[in-house]
């Protein structure tokens, strides 16, 4: 919004200048054309800036402090381009004359050939005079257009581009850094996951989201495969990051990552941890082997799959519980059935049991890399209140 109104204030200041030059009686008595074209190329000229700014989007509008920056490297420019423009002129360009004042008349007792030849040398004088003048106020016009055009190329570089560099001045620094809590950098597995979408409609996410060019790049490039189940994944990934987009509760930006910013990394994933680490941020994932990557890198990690095993509830040895027992385990004796949320159950003596409701008391409980595991018994009353299901 702010950079808009900028480029709004650039023209009206441009327009204005033309203006304030184009209207004073010497330029004016140039004729009506005249004026028009001395308003109509500058003008020009500064909306054409603006669409070349407006073109080069790969810019991020930030905060005041990079307007203030800007406007004053853009003094500063300014101030430097007037000094060569003058010098310029006074090398090369014909001195300043003086007006001639007014117009000689014929004194009594002078002939006509030496009036003429007086009024002839008055309308010389005052041609040059105009010539000089008009070309001096040409060059003030483009002094002030240049410096106006300096002052907006450099707000507006500053502004879009100020998480892609670092300036250090004396007890100012201008560097890449995110308000609030650190961003979450989403990859692409943990959005075609989905869950992340979940998360977030509990409202404990208050990071920054940002998804990298590259991961959305690749998830389109998913939603295009050829593949049947790859496109619907990719399209399954392009519908959860639209419905996150969506949610008001959270701030969620699409970022175009530079070669810089990632390192001049090529793979996805090796694009995304350099990023991590550049902007002090977390990756979010479900992928194992980019989760080790990126702790060996020293960019923190949120897995999915950890933080579902972690909110699961804990299970303690002697507690009882009611599972479905649908297939028989690898061990003699065993059956296994699942809990609503997947934890996978391992009931002994419950092969006799498949197909049956049957209550158990919990003996141990294992935590895995593929998640949680609960062993138990089935009741000795149930066993002999139930013989074995047949078929």
């Amino acid at each position: 919004m702010v950079i808009h109104v900028i480029r709004v204030v650039f023209l009206l200041v441009v327009l204005a200048i033309t203006l304030s030059f184009a209207l004073q009686p010497d330029v004016y008595s140039e004729g009506t054309e005249f004026v028009t074209t001395y308003i109509l190329l500058p003008t020009i000229a500064a909306v054409g800036l603006v669409l070349v700014d407006m073109w080069w989007r790969r810019k991020r509008l930030q905060a005041l402090s990079g307007l203030f920056f800007g406007l004053l490297a853009g003094l500063v420019i300014a101030f430097v381009l007037g000094l060569l423009i003058d010098l310029t002129v006074n090398l090369y360009a014909p001195p300043m004359t003086d007006h001639p004042g007014a117009e000689p008349f014929r004194q009594p007792g002078m002939t006509a050939e030496a009036y003429q030849i007086q009024r002839n040398v008055y309308q010389a004088a005052l041609q040059t005079y105009q010539q000089s003048s008009g070309f001096r106020k040409s060059v003030e016009l483009a002094k002030l257009l240049l410096g106006s055009a300096a002052v907006f190329m450099c707000v507006s570089f500053v502004l879009q581009t100020r998480d892609s560099f670092r300036f250090i001045i004396p007890y100012v620094e201008f560097s890449r850094e995110m308000r609030g809590a650190r961003p979450l950098l989403l990859d692409t597995s943990v959005i075609i996951d989905g869950r992340i979408a979940d998360i977030a409609e509990t409202r404990i996410l208050e990071s920054n989201i940002i998804v990298p060019r590259f991961v959305l790049d690749e998830l389109q490039a998913i939603a295009d495969a050829s593949d049947k189940l790859k496109r619907n994944r990719g399209r399954r990934g392009l519908d959860i990051l639209s419905r996150l987009r969506s949610n008001d509760k959270l701030s969620v930006q699409i970022m175009d990552a530079s070669g810089e910013d990632v390192g001049g990394e090529i793979a996805v994933d090796a694009k995304l941890v350099a990023l991590g680490k550049r902007l002090n941020g977390r990756v979010v994932t479900n992928d194992y082997n980019l989760n080790k990557i990126a702790e060996l890198r020293g960019v923190d990690v949120i897995n999915i799959n950890d933080l579902a095993n972690a909110v699961k509830p804990v299970v303690l040895p002697g507690e009882t519980m009611t599972i479905k027992v649908i297939r028989a385990g690898d061990e003699p004796g065993q059956g296994v059935g699942f809990l609503d949320d997947g934890t996978m159950v391992v009931a002994e003596g419950g092969r006799d049991h498949i197909g049956r409701d049957v209550h158990i008391t919990v003996t141990s409980a294992l935590q895995t890399s593929a998640g949680r595991m609960i062993f138990g018994k089935i009741d000795s009353e149930q066993t002999n209140d139930q013989g074995p299901l047949t078929s």
